[in-house]
């Protein structure tokens, strides 16, 4: 184990060292340059790369101000909105589900209206965003397998709840789901973050400066 902690520490200091001799203008290129001394896979290579940015021992210049590279920063970045967004109708709903009683018109619409949404849309839609985290299908696609998706897992949460002290009952449906798309959105917006940093090393455009 130490052996291989040695051989990273060196690895990280030959890439910054490179950096600051030869001022590679892309990825591409400093990965050429430390390929030449290191007979290591390119992927490896990147993903030292991707380490010494995260520690901020090197900067991707450009890059860093088209995309958060922390997840902290990116989850509070407008490219999370959806997730938020998501967070926002859940709370939403179990708000109005608790509070606006079924037969008081007109505010009873709103709780159908979030209701559907909550139940047919947001469970699948965030596995779903879970499975295929950055543009791989288009949005009808994403929304036809979101529905099919919710009408799956509903029936089967609703399925479990019936064999806990707790039963198929209105509350503990609602905490069921608001906890599973929770979980789902969350678990969508860790990798939609891992595979744009990914993306964006492997374009191999960004400029880098030390």
């Amino acid at each position: 184990m130490s052996k291989e902690r040695s051989e990273a520490r060196n690895l990280d200091e030959f890439i910054i060292q490179t950096i600051k001799k030869n001022r590679p203008r892309t990825v591409e290129q400093l990965v050429e340059l430390v390929q030449a001394d290191y007979s290591l896979p390119r992927k490896k290579i990147l993903e030292c790369i991707l380490r010494l940015q995260d520690q901020r021992k090197i900067v991707l210049e450009e890059y860093s101000s088209s995309l958060p590279l922390r997840f902290k920063s990116y989850i509070f970045s407008a490219k999370s909105e959806w997730y938020w967004a998501i967070i926002a109708i859940c709370i939403t709903t179990a708000a109005i589900v608790f509070t606006v009683p079924e037969n008081v018109y007109p505010a009873m619409y709103a709780r159908y209206l979030f209701g559907f949404i909550f139940v047919l849309l947001l469970p699948g839609y965030s596995l779903i965003k879970a499975f295929f985290p950055v543009k791989e299908l288009d949005n009808v696609e994403r929304i036809a397998l979101s529905i099919g998706m919710s009408l799956a897992l509903v029936p089967i949460t609703g399925l479990l709840l019936n064999y806990t002290p707790w039963g198929i009952r209105t509350t503990p449906v609602v905490v069921s789901l608001l906890a599973l798309t929770t979980i789902f959105a969350t678990a969508a917006i860790i990798r939609e973050y891992q595979t744009r940093i990914r993306a964006s090393i492997e374009t191999q455009s960004e400029n880098l400066s030390y």
